[in-house]
């Protein structure tokens, strides 16, 4: 068993970092997702609607949620898949519910007062704005405490993986990582 442990362990941590990474804007990271997940999701889902247009339909907006919410995503809680399914069941759910078979057949007019979901041209650009400063400051940081943090909260490395690969003891890399984040937020605040 320990080398398929270790191989599902290995796939679940890249999945997990792919997912919050994917949250973060990162295009790649969400290519990743989708096809290590998009055949079961859409099994998922095409098992509670029973029509596959519809299934597709849901499958595109599980995919904008991970867009969107991929960084509030916590491995500590749950396995990536399964939150991902769970997203996908109440997706599928709420389709379901709102009965999105008779909204096909509403009048065009009716299509003015459906709600833009889609994220506010001045939000992407404060969003951006954030992302440049956090890699701006994250350049200002010693190359091995950025490393280090880019690795551990943007590639989901643990401290212990962290410290093997730099060869230096656990405790050293957890000093590096926590001075690295004080005077990240020192730049972020300026």
């Amino acid at each position: 068993m320990g080398s398929s442990g270790d191989e599902s362990e290995i796939r679940r941590a890249e999945l997990a970092a792919a997912v919050t990474r994917a949250g973060s804007g990162d295009r790649q990271a969400l290519r990743f997702v989708y096809e290590a997940t998009s055949a079961k999701l859409f099994g998922v889902v095409l098992r509670i609607l029973k029509d596959r247009s519809e299934a597709e339909d849901v499958l595109q907006e599980i995919y904008l949620t991970i867009w969107r919410k991929g960084g509030d995503f916590d491995s500590s809680r749950a396995s990536p898949i399964s939150w991902l399914v769970a997203i996908a069941r109440n997706r599928a759910i709420d389709r379901l519910r709102s009965g999105s078979q008779l909204r096909r057949s509403a009048p065009l007019e009716e299509a003015a007062e459906v709600a833009d979901l889609a994220p506010l041209a001045s939000d992407l650009l404060e969003a951006e704005g954030e992302r440049n400063k956090l890699s701006g400051c994250l350049d200002e940081l010693e190359e091995r405490q950025s490393q280090a943090i880019r690795a551990a909260f943007m590639d989901g490395f643990t401290y212990e993986q962290l410290a093997e690969s730099a060869n230096v003891p656990l405790g050293t890399m957890k000093s590096w990582i926590r001075r690295g984040l004080m005077r990240l937020r020192e730049c972020l605040e300026r």
